[in-house]
């Protein structure tokens, strides 16, 4: 039930329902503590076309937001360096996406901490790289090749042991019928190995193969992947010292989509990034 919903059923305005609820989600957010984090990751999330983006701290041990502000530029994390210093926090790693701006302001602010640019988002740049190959074989293929390959995006993308036998000989016809896309293909599930090596040594030289091989197809999609995994090879291959991944986001971003469709939209910015904070308690049934 909505803010909205339950204003109509009393009487009431928004405004003061809102007013009510308020206290009840302040009490039941304890206020983050700096000083015992250890792993954290940080990403943006999308809040809507009126509100945009807001930049998200996680601790990962706790799944606890720890930090919340409007935007997605260094500046946004001014504040949280701060409160860290005063704490004198020791960071151990931060797991984030394969984005410049989080990245450099890790790197300037906690030139200590490990940075690890987690699986989850190097596993959704070769899907979109993949996926991009294929868009461009439809677009280029004959009327009877197009048909093969037209509506395998779900069959590509998925893994193939998650596969029925029917959509399974649906995706080796597929890629039976095009070498490109084969290629393509087989890329992705292979790169889905590096984190199974078993020792760091062992993933640095597979990520370092992967790379001659992808090169060696000649797709374009692959050449621009190859030039930004070993621009961020470092990062990539911390996860095997420090296996944290910024996963949890994907899971807050839906419960925001979910916040915002509910609500359609929060009028007052100070009580949806109170919302926000809540978010890991997880109780409270009024969605705005």
């Amino acid at each position: 039930m909505t803010l909205a919903d339950v204003a109509g059923v009393v009487g009431l305005s928004w405004d003061t329902v809102k007013d009510i609820v308020e206290p009840q989600l302040r009490k039941a957010v304890t206020p983050a503590r700096f000083k015992g984090l250890k792993h954290l990751a940080i990403d943006e999330i999308y809040a809507g076309k009126k509100r945009k983006f807001y930049t998200l701290v996680i601790d990962l041990d706790t799944g606890r937001i720890v930090w919340v502000a409007h935007g997605r530029s260094q500046a946004c994390l001014r504040g949280f360096w701060r409160r860290l210093r005063l704490a004198k926090a020791k960071i151990q790693a931060v797991a984030m996406d394969l984005g410049a701006a989080y990245w450099r302001a890790v790197r300037d602010n906690l030139p200590r901490a490990a940075v690890v640019f987690d699986k989850f988002h190097v596993v959704k740049l070769v899907n979109e790289r993949l996926d991009e190959v294929r868009r461009q074989l439809v677009r280029e293929a004959e009327r009877d090749l197009k048909a093969d390959i037209k509506g395998t995006r779900f069959l590509l993308l998925s893994r193939r042991n998650n596969l029925t036998p029917e959509k399974m000989c649906a995706l080796d016809a597929a890629l039976r019928a095009n070498q490109p896309l084969f290629a393509a293909y087989y890329l992705k599930e292979e790169l889905l190995l590096l984190w199974a090596q078993p020792t760091a040594k062992d993933m640095r030289h597979f990520l370092k193969a992967w790379c001659r091989r992808a090169l060696a197809t000649g797709l374009a999609p692959f050449r621009s992947l190859v030039k930004t995994l070993r621009s961020r090879r470092k990062g990539i291959l911390e996860w095997f010292d420090h296996p944290i991944n910024s996963g949890r986001m994907e899971g807050i971003n839906n419960k925001v989509k979910v916040m915002t469709r509910s609500a359609y939209g929060y009028r007052d910015e100070a009580f949806f990034i109170l919302k926000l904070y809540n978010l890991h308690h997880a109780r409270q049934e009024l969605v705005g």
